[in-house]
């Protein structure tokens, strides 16, 4: 029998807590807070910070200058001369294929970063108007591109990446299926997050400055990989070492994207303190000050989560949405509650809202994300943030970005050297998806705003889109109850097994 532990007090003292949660997630559950605690009390104070995570930040500016010397060298070696630099003497023993030069492989880069940066920006400039269009074509093109891709590959004998592709089309249909209750709720934060970026043509200017250095950095990294795929290596060595340059440009350029994350974060929740975009006691240097944290004293914090979160994140939604339909299956629910278990835990440390406080108070990256995640348990806000998709979402548009941008690539190599296509094509996706996530994380960066502002003091949601916030107090009450429900069933169907004798 399952949890024989289970004592009738506990039923009563679960259905306690959800009737407190309920009551706080009622419209007037605002005023219960202690002024004390109010966020504006905590913003208004001016207080130096102090650096944290010091570590991760020389890491990661030592793997930026390590790295960055490295690709010089890999790129000049095959710049309008074989072997340049005499480096093929250190991989003789590796040599398999015909050398070619730097600038035969270069463009084939070039025009990947030229796609990425036109569907980022068009990304940005049709962010008031389209967006949500964009969105849901993102949402339901995805799954049938991933499918077109697979066929492709193994209609080209790449039964790899064949499979990969495959294998992502059912995840992301399966995955599609899970959640499709939970769309609506999820474009209604979307177009509201839209609405607080789009009122502030601050933070999209701060998208456009950092896509420009995202350019910049990508101009090196591909000269060195152009370099790899240049060079007389097998194909094993080549793939090995733009793994690596690839693990080093997906750390960089997620760190760029939380960078704008705190940027974006900070100023929306100083905007959003001060009475909206139209109040008159916004102070004037928000967006360079939540800038000027982001670069220093917080920077190292950023490393430090820019390293973990986005897979965290990832393995989150594929086992929420699987636990969500497996049913009565004893043996699987417990197997995925015990990776669901584990994956909260890792949640607790890790995750994106530790972003907000970050920008916001200046904590170092693990408190700022502990601190977040039990500011939602406590407040019930947690339940609004399992139900919302928004992140997927938006990570989808940002794959289906970066697949375009490997496509174009990949064809165009295909037609040229068959052989090398795929290195090229999947490093160039890397390059679209980095390049049209610098555009996403503005509008992420306001969904985490929406929801730490409205766990901190709800009357700064009221007061910004009062009918926003009646949809979203009554969807909190909602997935309170919803929960309440099935916490009774689960505990119920227990204590009565616990009472069922075992057949001798």
């Amino acid at each position: 029998m399952l949890l024989h532990w289970f004592e009738p007090v506990t039923l009563v003292k679960l259905e306690e807590t959800c009737v407190i949660l309920s009551i706080l997630s009622k419209r007037s559950w605002g005023n219960y807070r202690k002024s004390g605690n109010n966020i504006s009390e905590v913003v208004s104070m001016e207080q130096k910070r102090r650096w944290h995570d010091l570590f991760w930040l020389g890491l990661f500016v030592i793997q930026l200058i390590g790295l960055g010397f490295a690709l010089a060298i890999l790129g000049l070696n095959r710049f309008k001369k074989k072997n340049r630099l005499d480096i093929d003497k250190y991989t003789y023993r590796f040599m398999e294929n015909e050398a070619g030069l730097t600038e035969d492989y270069w463009p084939l880069y070039a025009v990947a970063g030229g796609v990425g940066t036109v569907l980022g920006w068009s990304w940005l400039l049709l962010l008031g108007s389209r967006a949500i269009q964009m969105m849901k074509v993102s949402v339901h093109i995805l799954t049938t591109y991933l499918a077109v891709i697979s066929v492709l590959c193994f209609w080209a004998q790449q039964f790899f990446w064949g499979v990969a592709f495959a294998i992502g089309a059912a995840l992301q249909f399966l995955y599609i299926i899970s959640v499709i209750d939970r769309l609506p709720f999820t474009m209604l934060v979307l177009q509201k997050a839209v609405k607080m970026v789009w009122n502030l043509p601050e933070v999209l200017r701060v998208a456009y400055a950092f896509m420009a250095v995202v350019l910049l950095w990508m101009a090196l990294w591909s000269f060195g990989a152009a370099g790899v795929v240049a060079s007389s290596m097998g194909d094993g060595g080549r793939w090995w070492l733009l793994v690596v340059l690839s693990v080093s440009l997906f750390w960089t350029g997620a760190v760029l994207c939380n960078t704008i994350h705190v940027i974006v974060s900070g100023t929306l929740v100083r905007v959003s303190i001060h009475g909206g975009s139209e109040g008159a006691s916004i102070p004037t240097n928000s967006i360079m000050k939540s800038l000027q944290y982001a670069l220093t004293t917080s920077f190292g914090s950023i490393c430090y989560g820019s390293l973990f979160t986005a897979a965290i994140r990832t393995l989150r939604w594929e086992i929420r949405g699987i636990r969500s339909k497996i049913g009565n299956n004893e043996c699987l629910l417990c197997c995925v509650d015990f990776l669901f278990h584990l994956v909260e835990t890792l949640v607790r440390f890790f995750n994106k809202y530790a972003y907000v406080q970050i920008g916001v108070y200046g904590k170092s990256f693990n408190r700022s994300a502990r601190d977040a995640w039990e500011l939602f348990q406590s407040t019930g806000v947690e339940a609004l943030v399992a139900y919302d998709c928004s992140g997927a979402v938006l990570l989808m548009g940002t794959i289906l970005g970066g697949l375009i941008t490997g496509t174009c690539s990949g064809v165009w190599a295909w037609m040229k050297w068959s052989d090398r296509a795929f290195m090229i094509g999947s490093t160039s996706m890397l390059m679209g998806m980095i390049l049209v996530g610098v555009a996403m994380v503005v509008v992420e960066s306001a969904v985490t705003s929406i929801y730490i502002c409205y766990a901190e003091d709800p009357l700064l949601i009221q007061r910004w889109d009062n009918d926003f916030f009646n949809q979203i107090s009554e969807t909190l009450h909602q997935r309170l109850q919803h929960r309440s429900s099935r916490a009774r069933e689960v505990l119920t169907h227990n204590h009565l097994d616990a009472h069922i004798p075992d057949n001798p």
